[in-house]
């Protein structure tokens, strides 16, 4: 982003103000993003009905910083500056949602002598359903938690890295006690983000995981196919749970999709 040359000079120093402020955030500069903030500093986070002083800051930039340098947001619209504020509209994605689930943010900031002194920032979290008809906005009540969109996304992306890496799921006894504490965060933290956040129960998500586990090991397997004894084996401790997470994200009954693999491997061995 860079201020018109002919543009007045508040929009000019807006504009390297915020460009400023944009790099130091990017490489996780904590000291370099606070001391761009004027003395008189108010950064008004809306979805968490929070408002913070200079005082307060500190640790609410620290924890929202990207985790790589290299990451970048994901904006909707040019950066747009007026005079003394620049307009800035970015999207924020959660992964292990169905459908896709994301942020949409939106911020304000005010530069003053040179320095940021008013953020307005919002945020509206958004459920699109897997085929993409269907859009809606939410805005889950946060502030009891004390989590930004931000902080909420590095929470799904640990939960889904700690799933991917460990396979938890594969004990038919695990429990959101459990997985919170290894994920390092609360019951209460982990329960809010599956429920409000990503749209599903903790153990909807945990037989999602199942199902894919599954749905690798049927892949490479040869017939005769024994579902029922992959599904032990993934981690179901229920045939009934097992075959409505089965039938609702495949689609088909179990039977019918092993008949279907069946159909593919004899096509393959006889073309």
């Amino acid at each position: 982003m860079h201020a018109d040359d002919d543009a007045p000079l508040q929009t000019q120093v807006t504009g390297e103000t915020v460009m400023r402020y944009h790099l130091r955030w990017k490489h996780r500069d904590l000291d370099g993003v606070m001391a761009l903030y004027h003395p008189d500093i108010q950064y008004n986070d809306f979805f968490q009905n929070r408002m913070m002083g200079l005082d307060e800051l500190r640790e609410y930039v620290r924890d929202s910083m990207p985790r790589d340098p290299d990451e970048a947001l994901e904006h909707s619209d040019r950066i747009r500056l007026d005079d003394d504020t620049a307009f800035i509209q970015y999207r924020i994605t959660l992964r292990g949602g169905e459908g896709l689930v994301s942020f949409r943010t939106s911020e304000a900031i005010t530069v003053r002598d040179g320095l940021i002194w008013r953020v307005n920032e919002y945020a509206t979290l958004v459920h699109e359903q897997a085929t993409g008809k269907t859009a809606r906005n939410l805005r889950p009540a946060v502030s009891r938690l004390g989590l930004s969109p931000r902080q909420l996304s590095f929470m799904a992306e640990d939960l889904l890295q700690y799933f991917q890496r460990q396979q938890p799921y594969l004990d038919p006894e695990l429990d959101l006690q459990r997985v919170a504490k290894e994920c390092g965060y609360s019951r209460n933290q982990i329960s809010y983000l599956l429920n409000q956040v990503l749209g599903q129960s903790f153990y909807r998500y945990v037989n999602q995981a199942r199902l894919q586990h599954l749905l690798t090991a049927l892949d490479a397997a040869t017939p005769p196919l024994r579902i029922d004894e992959l599904a032990f084996a993934a981690g179901f401790n229920s045939l009934s749970a097992f075959y409505s997470c089965f039938r609702r994200h495949t689609g088909l009954s179990p039977k019918a999709y092993a008949k279907q693999i069946s159909l593919r491997a004899r096509a393959q061995d006889n073309p």
